[in-house]
């Protein structure tokens, strides 16, 4: 018969004291032993089995029927088989023997050093024995009985009737007996037949395991600790008093706080047996447990063959014998009871020989066609294998993991798949890729990955790739590292058209946003952006410009629509498409921002560019913050944070989001939230950014808000210190002169107030939204006050009235009429309306009002329109062309301009502008 191996403990184990381990819910068994031994007086002889899985006390048990049988005067043999006699030939009899010291008995003297069958002398000397005295025979763990201790313990249960002896053997119920492995008597008719019995070993009850905690522990235990124990340890009685050993060790009770503890505990026992068991394998079947750990619970018995590649012992044989030692679990599909069992198995190897088992078993399932979970977690511990088919299976695996919000898990297989060779533009695909995986828990090392991506030389094939990877490190905010490195990849003439503008459009919007982070010697020179660019993504950005510049509402609209058309979608990148979105709601389209803001969020998400994606729904949270939605816009921003928790942002837009926080606190009408909010900011190397401008506008605010007047001025007046040195004039983005107006007393004889407010004014006029311009007029006050004026028969100001026209047109005929009412606009004067706009002295520290040439008459209202256009910087056929005049008649007005108000040309005008009262024409 071919031996067996089933359990796991090592040869030779001491007998375990009744009093340290005692038996619980076997009591029905420790009866029917009793009964037994209590017939073999009567000279009824007996053949007893017990069945159990590892650690369910089957030694326990025999231990326990020793101490009946010696109790009841029956004499005890026992033996211990163990894998390291299997092929010692008598070497089960042989102990046997030697505990009753049989006389007349032709033994040698070391079992398994003859070739001499010993079968009939064994058979003879062990019943005269038992006719002499009653005798028990017990053999623990009889599957790795030697085959010719087995064959004789047959043959000895084959003559028992008539004798008055006992045969107990205990074999582990995880290993599938053979027909031939059971012990059968002879069938008799005299009546010394002889009695059978199985016992079958259940794990313990949930009571069983309230048993063994209170006995062990000293304590009661917690019923729902009991439960979480007894599903824990799957009632095996050895795991759960190792459990109790820790816990005990410790000194943890068992109560429901301690379940965490429990789970440890367990999972560590269930380990530490699986490591005692290795060193009692076998060489072969070692190897066939290493090619379950690696193969996983994928691989068929004939995968586990070619990567184990057993000799002597059949696969299949090999694993039934495995599952005996209760590390595996039975059938087709082998796999580890505990998988940290598995690590234990693995870890006595080389790491190269490791590494070259873990090949080979990947080779094997790429062959057998082993679904990709299975073979990308065969790859992770193999050596570099230089195939492409390994890149793909990885690629294809972490696109899965990304998919189901597991993103450790791919970041783990795409830098498997880093280490094998692949084609430069590959490569910088999976840089991109692995970014976007461990954004979530190392956003630095993200950004690291996308400037590896887009230095890794590749030839025009790696383009679309190339502005994958730049477009995210745009979206987080890391502009000064994405600047260089996108102006010399825009610099290379290799790249197709589309990529070469999408590149730039990425470098004049990370310019834009923060400019100056580098040398202009560290980066080549990039070309500017065209009047009138031709590429989507470039169009996006020039919206953007204009926007802020709030110079022309038309061109910007007409910009942005172009970057957000459904052809342009494929050339442009998603944080350019978002940038237009951002204009459209300069512009006050609303609905159209938020069409193109949720299509753009889709394709993010889709893409898994959480960057894009987060900072597509903080400009939604700024359009509704616009509507004057705070509860949409706080929405808004908390999905942001849930995409992109705060330490996933870059720091100069992390000062955005605190701003942001801030403004809507405020909107609610909740000063004190703002307060705390606007106490997370940190001041750091973000000052200098649009986000730093957003957080001092926002601190203004709340300060201004808590009384605190001259703190708030001095935030807003940086703030517009910050806005004008990049050219953001537009007060749709943020109306920051009417709040330091507020700050300075909002008090109309104050000059350099009413110069803020009229200079708000006229910007939001010059841009025409009609949002902004309601804005404006309910933050300014003054001339522009929606409210009545305080004498019903004075006429209101032409700024007030033009507000209203617009207002009122906008939402019938669309905001283009807007720009003709704008042309016949001009400054606040002083008079009943307020008073007109200061002038600075050289020192810039007080108002100069008298200071200059006076005005020497009122101007038209056809000369106003031309000194308007003419401030703007328009040539003047230009000029011509807008006011469908000819070029000679605006050079007659200016003149006329000029000589009025007493300058010498347009360098002088646009301060002398601001004291010249309006003539009716």
């Amino acid at each position: 018969m071919t031996p067996q191996v089933t359990d796991e403990r090592p040869p030779r184990r001491p007998p375990v004291p009744p009093a340290a381990a005692p038996l619980v819910e076997r009591d029905a068994e420790q009866r029917l032993l009793t009964a037994l031994l209590t017939s073999l007086h009567a000279g009824r002889p007996a053949l007893a089995e017990v069945h159990g899985a590892p650690g369910t006390g089957r030694s326990a048990l025999l231990e326990r029927a020793a101490e009946l049988a010696r109790d009841a005067g029956v004499r005890v043999a026992a033996a211990q088989a163990s894998w390291e006699e299997t092929r010692l030939r008598y070497g089960v009899a042989a102990q046997l023997a030697a505990a009753i010291a049989p006389t007349g008995i032709g033994l040698p003297l070391a079992p398994g050093q003859d070739d001499a069958d010993h079968t009939a002398a064994l058979c003879h000397a062990f019943l005269t024995a038992a006719r002499t005295h009653p005798l028990m025979l017990v053999v623990d763990d009889v599957q790795w009985a030697d085959p010719h201790s087995l064959r004789w313990l047959h043959a000895l249960a084959r003559r028992l009737p008539g004798t008055p002896l006992m045969l107990l053997t205990a074999r582990s119920g995880a290993t599938p007996a053979g027909p031939d492995d059971h012990l059968r008597p002879r069938a008799v008719d005299d009546g010394t037949a002889v009695t059978r019995q199985t016992f079958h070993l259940a794990p313990l009850s949930a009571d069983g395991v309230d048993a063994v905690l209170a006995a062990t522990l000293g304590t009661p235990v917690d019923p729902a600790f009991r439960d979480a124990a007894a599903r824990a340890t799957d009632g095996n009685p050895a795991v759960l008093r190792a459990v109790a050993g820790r816990f005990a060790r410790h000194g943890w009770t068992p109560r429901a706080d301690h379940l965490p503890q429990l789970g440890d505990s367990a999972v560590e026992a269930i380990r530490e047996r699986a490591v005692r068991t290795l060193p009692t394998l076998p060489g072969e079947l070692l190897d066939v447990l290493r090619a379950v750990a690696v193969c996983g619970r994928e691989a068929t018995c004939d995968m586990l063959g070619a990567v184990a590649t057993p000799r002597t012992v059949g696969t299949r044989r090999a694993l039934e014998l495995l599952s005996g030692t209760g590390l595996l679990t039975g059938g087709d599909r082998p796999a580890f009871r505990e998988p940290r069992a598995a690590d234990a198995v693995l870890a006595r190897m080389s790491s190269e020989r490791r590494e070259e088992l873990y090949a080979r078993a990947a080779e094997h399932a790429h062959r057998a066609a082993l679904p990709d979970a299975a073979l990308a977690g065969m790859l992770l511990g193999a050596r570099v294998l230089g195939a492409a088919w390994a890149v793909d299976v990885l690629r294809r695996e972490a696109a899965r993991h990304r998919a189901t919000r597991r993103p450790a898990e791919a970041a783990r297989l795409l830098q498997r798949a880093l280490r094998e060779p692949m084609t430069p533009h590959l490569r910088v695909r999976t840089l991109t890729e692995l970014a976007a995986a461990v954004l979530p828990s190392a956003p630095e090392a993200a950004d690291r990955h996308l400037r590896q991506a887009l230095l890794t030389p590749a030839d025009a094939t790696a383009g679309p790739a190339w502005v994958r990877a730049a477009d995210l490190l745009v979206a987080r905010g890391d502009v000064a590292a994405a600047q260089p490195l996108i102006a010399h990849l825009a610099a290379r003439s290799r790249l197709r058209d589309a990529e070469h503008g999408a590149l730039r459009a990425l470098y004049w919007l990370s310019e834009h946003v923060q400019p100056d982070t580098t040398h202009p010697l560290d980066r080549p020179p990039v070309p500017p952006l065209p009047d009138h660019p031709a590429h989507p993504a470039e169009a996006a950005v020039a919206a953007w410009r204009a926007a802020l510049s709030g110079q022309d509402i038309t061109r910007t609209r007409e910009l942005a629509r172009a970057a957000l058309a459904p052809a342009a979608a494929a050339a442009t990148p998603l944080a350019a498409q978002a940038t237009a979105c951002h204009a459209l709601v300069l512009t006050g389209d609303f609905a159209e921002a938020h069409a193109g803001l949720d299509s753009v969020l889709l394709r993010a998400e889709h893409a898994d560019a959480r960057a894009v994606a987060g900072a597509t729904l903080v400009t939604t949270a700024l359009a509704r913050l616009h509507e004057g939605r705070p509860a949409e816009a706080s929405t808004a921003l908390d999905r942001a944070q849930e995409l992109m928790p705060p330490h996933c942002w870059h720091p100069s837009t992390t000062s955005l989001l605190v701003a942001l926080k801030t403004l809507i606190y405020l909107q609610k009408g909740d000063p004190d939230g703002a307060e705390r909010s606007i106490g997370l900011a940190r001041d750091g190397h973000t000052e200098g950014s649009i986000g730093w401008a957003y957080l001092l506008f926002a601190r203004g605010r709340t300060r201004l808000a808590t009384g605190r007047r001259d703190r708030a001025l001095a935030d807003l007046l940086e703030c517009g210190r910050l806005l004008l040195a990049r050219q953001v004039a537009n007060p749709a983005l943020l109306p920051w002169r009417s709040a330091a107006a507020q700050a300075r007393g909002n008090d109309p004889h104050d000059p350099s107030a009413a110069f803020l407010m009229a200079e708000e004014r006229r910007l939001a006029l010059a841009w025409g939204a009609p949002y902004a311009v309601a804005q404006t007029l309910l933050a300014t006050g003054g001339p522009g006050d929606p409210g009545p004026p305080a004498d019903p028969a004075a006429p209101a100001g032409w700024q007030y009235r033009q507000a209203l026209t617009a207002l009122a047109t906008a939402p019938l005929s669309g905001t283009d009429t807007v720009a003709p009412l704008l042309r016949s606009r001009a400054p606040a004067a002083d008079g009943p309306d307020g008073p007109g706009r200061p002038e600075r002295s050289s020192s810039g520290d007080a108002p100069a009002a008298d200071r200059g040439p006076a005005p020497r008459g009122g101007l038209t209202g056809a000369e106003l329109r031309v000194a308007n256009l003419a401030v703007q910087g328009l040539a003047n056929r230009t000029i011509a062309a807008e006011l469908s005049v000819t070029p000679r008649t605006v050079e007659l007005h200016l003149t006329k301009v000029y000589r009025k108000l007493g300058i010498q040309g347009r360098p002088e005008l646009a301060d002398a502008l601001g004291r010249v009262p309006r003539e009716k024409s």
